[in-house]
């Protein structure tokens, strides 16, 4: 299969890695057509144009193309286009597969998804092994000075030369988090919607998962349904996954908020760029320097300016996220927490530093450790770098290019 439709105009982020990825791809020989969802009308023209019966797939993060949006349905057999064109569908999910099945019930008949984490995947062989699942692809980085020309950074925008990221001694800013914040009170009207006892029983299964911060959340919430009803089915366990999506969001946030706040709280400016952090409470708030949503690439821009750029995983335990490898690509010390899957390639002290995710309270030393020897940061940070050369969105579309000759 030579060409290959992508999808952007809806979430910026997704559609910024939907952009790196028609490079990788068009690099590597096949034709890309990038379908705006702002301009459906517009796009569906163009995309038919493109389109070749028997040569051409389509690759989609988190269903997009396939939300039952009007511009992909047959207005008389309700059908997707892509079952009547026979155009193969592959779908990356950039979040859990409980929080989407709805859309996996109603997928194209040509559905194949790929896995960011390989939880998820087990996840997916278990409860869902009817549905085709291709090879592991986990998120990748994006080095910003060789980047594709996107229009959101200044120096593109002049059409200048890409330049070379700063030493770290010549970065502005200290310790940077990218990624949006809610407060878990947000999801506590779940937690309380029914009765005290549920109210207790979820309340209990957060604290397990906080203090066993090591363990899925699918895990846990196996562990104490299987302790309360001793008949439950497979099924039935399948069934209440799709419904537990708040405790997975506020173990999230709650760790996300705890690591910046004992950060900020201990004397550490931490630069936030993403939604809602006037929601995390603060005793010294000054030290919380809110930079407020962005441009993916404008996020890499902020990367380059900065000597400790943190990570704090989603609650993945068996894959990366993309913060990692952005880090690094674009020379800055990765200080991240890790997993099963993190741990064959991360070295503490090495490429990157590590946080403990149970000595939450020991990041601050961390973090002033490697503030007071540039030369020892800037030496991880130069591995950071070789190690993430392998773990570029060049990297992940040579992958699916081998799959696509070999496999569909």
């Amino acid at each position: 299969m030579n060409k290959i439709i992508l999808f952007e105009g809806d979430i910026e982020t997704q559609g910024y890695f939907s952009r790196q990825m028609k490079r990788a791809l068009e690099n590597l020989g096949h034709e890309v057509y990038l379908y705006d969802l702002s301009k459906p009308w517009t796009s569906s023209g163009q995309m038919l144009r493109f389109y070749e019966r028997g040569n051409t797939v389509m690759l989609s993060f988190n269903f997009h193309g396939m939300c039952q949006e009007a511009a992909f349905l047959d207005p008389d057999s309700g059908e997707y286009i892509w079952d009547g064109l026979e155009i193969p569908c592959f779908n990356i999910l950039a979040d859990h597969p409980y929080y989407y099945y709805k859309l996996l019930s109603q997928r194209p008949g040509l559905y194949t998804q790929l896995s960011i984490d390989l939880g998820h995947e087990a996840f997916m062989k278990r409860f869902f092994p009817e549905v085709k699942m291709g090879p592991f692809l986990p998120l990748a980085g994006t080095e910003l000075y060789t980047a594709e020309r996107d229009g959101h950074t200044d120096f593109e925008q002049k059409k200048e030369t890409p330049r070379k990221a700063p030493a770290i001694r010549e970065r502005s800013i200290d310790v940077l988090f990218t990624g949006n914040y809610a407060s878990p009170k947000r999801f506590e009207k779940y937690i309380t919607r029914l009765d005290e006892e549920y109210t207790a029983f979820y309340y209990e299964m957060i604290e397990y998962l906080l203090s066993h911060p090591d363990q899925t959340v699918e895990a846990v919430v196996e562990k104490f349904l299987r302790r309360e009803i001793e008949d439950l089915t497979e099924e039935d366990l399948k069934q209440t996954m799709q419904n537990i999506t708040f405790i997975d969001l506020y173990v999230r946030y709650h760790m996300r908020g705890e690591v910046i706040r004992t950060l900020a709280d201990n004397g550490i400016k931490v630069h936030v760029f993403g939604d809602k952090w006037n929601e995390l409470l603060l005793s010294h708030p000054e030290n919380l320097i809110d930079g407020d949503s962005l441009y993916s690439a404008q996020c890499l821009e902020r990367i380059v300016d900065c000597k400790i750029s943190l990570n704090v995983l989603p609650w993945f335990q068996n894959g990366p996220h993309d913060r990692i490898f952005n880090s690094m690509l674009n020379r800055s010390v990765c200080l991240t927490d890790s997993n099963v899957w993190l741990d064959k390639i991360l070295l503490d002290g090495e490429n990157c530093r590590i946080w403990n995710r149970e000595e939450i309270g020991a990041i601050p030393d961390i973090v002033r450790g490697l503030l007071s020897d540039e030369d020892r940061m800037q030496d991880i940070a130069d591995r950071g770098y070789l190690l993430a050369g392998e773990h570029t969105w060049e990297k992940r579309m040579r992958v699916l290019s081998d799959y696509l000759e070999t496999d569909v």
